[in-house]
């Protein structure tokens, strides 16, 4: 069966009275070479283990198990586990997990399923939950790399250059941990029902250390949301309100010891820039 042809689809899901649910963010592939090029982006092999995220019919686990050692797919719409049972029927190496990635144990999943493998991450992610996803596998330190399908607009924030205005609190956060880069667009047009953006594919590879040196990481990460706490205001404004106990003349006087302009918004920061600040404020 082509997972990815419409009306195979139609017949598919109407077979099991499926109906799309718009909560869950379901929008299937219906381009044969999107799910084949996200699989080869992801640079599954038989030595990994791949955990993916809303397989929806299994159009990208197909692709997935056809390079892996082992897919297993977290899927929430228990409605969809009918259907999953029917188009995954001819693999052997996947294992559709019920139940809802957010609430996961991903560590112990990962122990229980992917032994001897190297875990990685592929996934087409509902729009609705990208952040608290990404977060979660960022978090989860076994995954090598993360390879997902996001909305156009969001993979290019995640991937944007350190210093521009195109990036957030978030952006750096996943590049500290991570090397991010924006691989290729899919436009709506591939999905059905057709979301109203544009998709693209990002890919996060972690790093093997941080990629800048911090003495306390969790008083560095104040320093990065605070400087973006008011975005439209100079870091000096948005970081006295991040940090009252600093004082406003104090966090003046270390910006521009840093070589910081006394005007300069926290979007203009690197995370080396950031790194400095945070030890000169901590100290």
């Amino acid at each position: 069966m082509n997972l990815c042809d419409r009306e195979a689809l139609r017949a598919l899901l109407g077979r099991h009275g499926f109906h799309f649910s718009k909560s869950m963010g379901q929008n299937f592939l219906i381009d044969p070479a999107v799910p084949a090029d996200i699989a080869a982006a992801s640079q599954a092999e038989g030595s990994c283990g791949v955990l993916e995220i809303g397989p929806g019919v299994g159009c990208l686990t197909a692709e997935l198990a056809e390079r892996a050692g082992k897919v297993v797919s977290i899927e929430l719409d228990q409605k969809l586990l009918p259907v999953l049972a029917e188009t995954m029927a001819p693999y052997d190496n996947v294992e559709i997990v019920p139940g809802d990635v957010l609430k996961l144990d991903l560590a112990a999943l990962v122990a229980e399923k992917f032994q001897g493998l190297r875990p990685l991450v592929c996934a087409n992610l509902p729009y609705n939950i990208t952040t608290p996803v990404l977060t979660k596998l960022v978090e989860t330190p076994c995954f090598e790399s993360v390879t997902v399908l996001l909305q156009k607009e969001v993979a290019r924030r995640l991937a944007a250059r350190q210093g521009s205005s195109d990036g957030g609190a978030f952006t750096l956060w996943l590049q500290y941990h991570m090397e991010t880069e924006v691989l290729f667009d899919v436009p709506a047009a591939k999905f059905f029902p057709a979301p109203k953006v544009d998709s693209a594919i990002l890919r996060c590879v972690r790093r093997k250390r941080p990629a800048v040196e911090v003495e306390d990481e969790a008083f560095f990460f104040r320093v990065v949301r605070g400087a973006f706490l008011l975005r439209r205001k100079t870091l000096v404004n948005s970081l006295s309100a991040a940090l009252p106990e600093a004082g406003k003349e104090r966090v003046q006087a270390v910006i521009q010891d840093c070589g910081l302009p006394p005007a300069v918004r926290g979007e203009k920061l690197t995370l080396e820039d950031f790194a400095r600040l945070a030890a000169a404020l901590q100290n």
